[in-house]
């Protein structure tokens, strides 16, 4: 089984980024525990990062070529109102779980919202880094589902 996990805007910042919202763990430390879970669910977990919308729906375009068996991801601000990453994950086959370290629902206004609600399987948000562990989890199962 492989996973695609995708980060977004700025999340190459993390550890210096808002530690208050979203503590001082770093990209690379989130990326090495889901890579230590996979292992231990017995899957393959791929990261990808960028700060360019671009490229994040070129590397959704190619998750699909690869037949990924599940997409994790957490946009950033793209969230809220990125329709080309909507669209780019539309295409996709498989689950889609998105992730977010903060509670997105207890934040700005604008958060509230996300554009990929209507076609992820679920969200997960609030739980700091262990958001991504959940979210993991919920991706694994979802797609152990979709097999069976």
């Amino acid at each position: 089984m492989k996973i695609l996990m995708l980060h977004g805007i700025n999340h190459n910042m993390f550890g210096k980024r808002d530690p208050a919202q979203y503590g001082t763990i770093t990209l690379d430390e989130i990326n090495a525990s889901l890579q230590k879970l996979g292992a231990e669910l017995g899957t393959e977990v791929e990261c990808f990062q960028t700060n360019g919308e671009g490229e994040m729906c070129e590397r959704i375009h190619q998750g699909f070529m690869d037949k990924v068996d599940a997409v994790l991801i957490n946009a950033g601000a793209w969230t809220h109102y990125s329709y080309g990453i909507r669209d780019a994950l539309a295409i996709l086959t498989c689950p889609i779980v998105e992730i977010h370290m903060s509670n997105i629902h207890a934040r700005e206004a604008f958060r509230h919202h996300s554009v990929f609600g209507e076609i992820v399987k679920g969200q997960i948000c609030g739980f700091g880094a262990d958001s991504y562990l959940l979210g993991l989890r919920a991706g694994v199962s979802a797609a152990q589902i979709a097999k069976a």
